[in-house]
Order: structure tokens, then sequence, then C-alpha cells
């Protein structure tokens, strides 16, 4: 998806002993599509050189390396894939992915063209106001 860097986190602040939620990815980059959809991809090994918020990028550009940072430093390597609408940096329970990616990457990687625009708008709609965390806070 072509988009535009929303957030980028590149130090790894994420404490076992106080487990603070917005700093479960470890090092993290998100991107707003041009669908309207924010992608968000957490547990980076490393960023890639010149990856910063506000720059375009397009679908298959390297953004990062799989890694395990955050609260993923005792699990293998993965990414956390979150797809959710854009919100202010502080709503980190919705950045982190409210609509379940599977179906649109099993389409993506079988070649079908699949936008969860329509399931982020329902569930946002669903959601209602994102002024408190709900759930894993």
């Amino acid at each position: 998806m072509d988009g535009r860097v929303d957030e980028v986190t590149t130090v790894d602040r994420w404490n076992p002993k106080t487990n603070i939620g917005r700093d479960r990815g470890g090092l993290a980059v998100s991107v707003v599509g041009v669908d309207g959809v924010r992608y968000y991809g957490s547990h980076l090994s490393a960023i890639t050189t010149g990856i910063k918020p506000g720059l375009q990028v397009r679908a298959g550009q390297r953004l990062g390396l799989t890694g395990n940072t955050g609260s993923a430093r005792v699990t293998p390597p993965h990414l956390h894939f979150g797809i959710s609408w854009p919100t202010p940096a502080n709503h980190w329970w919705i950045r982190r992915g409210t609509v379940p990616p599977q179906p649109f990457l099993t389409a993506w990687r079988n070649g079908r063209q699949l936008s969860p625009a329509p399931t982020v708008l329902k569930t946002k709609r669903t959601y209602g106001p994102d002024t408190t965390c709900r759930s894993y806070c």
C-alpha cells in the first residue's frame, strides 16, 4: 500500500517491570495508506535508514527488519502487524491494531486486492470514542 509514514519508533523503551502499553511494540513503523487506513508494524530489529514521519512510501518498500523488540523480547523474531484508523499518538491502544489482519494478508498473498478500509470504518463506528484503553492496557 502506498502511503505516508505516520510514526517511527527508533528506541526500544519497553521495560518488563513497568510494561507500559505504549512501549510494548519496541521498534516500530506505521504508515497511513492512500486508503486512509493506518498500517502498523512493530517488534522490528531495525528501521531502514531514511524512514521518517512524513516520508512517502510505496507498496513493497522495505521499512525495517523483523525482530523481537519491545514485549516480544522473549519470543522468536516476528512482525506484529496492526490495522486501524489514524489516531493521535497517545491513543496507542488503537494504533497497535483493531482489525484482524489475516483475511487481508491472505488476500494480498494470493494476489487479490482487498482493502481493509470498509472494515476499519465499521470497527471505528462500533468501537465508539477512543478515549480509554479497553484491552491489554
